[in-house]
C-alpha cells in the first residue's frame, strides 16, 4: 500500500482588515476577538480529532504567528519548534494593500478588481516604493535582495514552493508531523502549484478563516486529497467535509 503523508494547514483567524473588508497582504494588522476565538476552535477541533505535531511553520505576519500560537496553547505544544518565513507570507496586494474592497470596486470596477484578485497571473497595480505600506523599510525584510512591489497568485506560490522542498517534505520524509498556519491566497496556490493537474477544489483560493485543511499526499508528495474540519456545533463535531471536486 503506498504510503501517505499529512500535512495539517490552517488560515489564521479573523484579522482587522478582514473584519473591515480591507485588502491586506503584506500589512500587519492584529487578530480581532473573534479571530482569536477562532484560532482556539481550531485547536480544539484538531485535539478533538486526535492531531499531535512534531513542528510549525508560520509565517512572519502577527494575525497568523497568533493563530499558530493559540492552537499550539490548545494543543498544549507551545514546545516544538517553530519557524517563521517570509515565503509563506500572504501574496503582496501592491497598491490595492489598505484599501476598503467596497471602495475599490467603486474606483475600477468589480470586474477589474475580480480579475486582480482571482487570476492566477495578473498583479495587482504596484505600490509605489514611497507608499506608508511598502514594506522595504521593515526590519522583518532587511535580508531580502528584493522587497515586492506587488504579486500575482502565481508569483506568490513560486515563493513559497522553495520553503515547501526545503523544509516540509524533508520533515515529512522524516516522519515528522507538520502543522503550517498562513494565509489563504499562499496556502491555496501552493497546494494547487504542486500538482496543477490535481482535481482538488479549494474555491477560488478562498479559504476559511482558521478552518483546519488535512492535506493528503502520495509517495511522490503531490496533492490526493484534502478535507476540511468542521467547527464544533453544540459541543459535537460535524463530520469532515471533502474539498475534492
Amino acid at each position: 500500500m503506498a504510503k501517505v503523508h499529512t500535512v495539517v494547514l490552517v488560515r489564521h483567524g479573523e484579522s482587522e482588515y478582514n473584519r473591515d473588508n480591507i485588502f491586506t497582504g503584506w500589512c500587519d494588522p492584529d487578530l480581532t476577538a473573534k479571530g482569536q476565538e477562532e484560532a482556539k476552535d481550531a485547536g480544539k477541533i484538531l485535539q478533538e480529532y486526535g492531531f499531535q505535531f512534531d513542528v510549525a511553520y508560520t509565517s512572519v505576519l502577527k494575525r497568523a504567528i497568533k493563530t499558530l500560537y493559540l492552537i499550539q496553547e490548545e494543543l498544549d505544544c507551545l514546545w516544538i519548534p517553530v519557524t517563521k518565513t517570509w515565503r509563506l507570507n500572504e501574496r503582496h496586494y501592491g497598491k490595492l494593500q489598505g484599501k476598503n474592497k467596497d471602495e475599490t470596486i467603486k474606483k475600477y470596477g468589480r470586474e477589474q478588481v475580480q480579475l486582480w484578485r482571482r487570476s492566477f497571473k495578473v498583479c495587482p497595480p504596484p505600490l509605489d516604493e514611497k507608499d506608508e505600506h511598502w514594506s522595504g523599510n521593515d526590519k522583518r525584510y532587511s535580508g531580502l535582495s528584493f522587497v515586492p512591489t506587488g504579486e500575482s497568485i502565481e508569483e506568490a506560490s513560486k515563493r513559497s514552493l522553495p520553503f515547501w522542498h526545503k523544509h516540509i517534505v524533508p520533515a515529512l520524509k522524516s516522519g515528522k508531523r507538520p502543522l503550517i498556519c498562513g494565509h489563504a491566497n499562499t496556502l491555496g496556490s501552493l497546494i494547487k502549484n504542486l500538482d496543477p493537474s490535481s482535481k482538488i477544489d479549494l474555491s477560488d483560493l478562498s479559504l476559511p478563516n482558521a478552518l483546519p485543511l488535512v492535506l493528503e499526499l502520495d509517495e511522490s508528495f503531490l496533492p490526493s486529497q484534502c478535507q476540511f474540519l468542521q467547527h464544533p456545533s453544540g459541543g459535537k463535531l460535524h463530520k469532515k467535509r471533502n474539498c475534492n471536486s
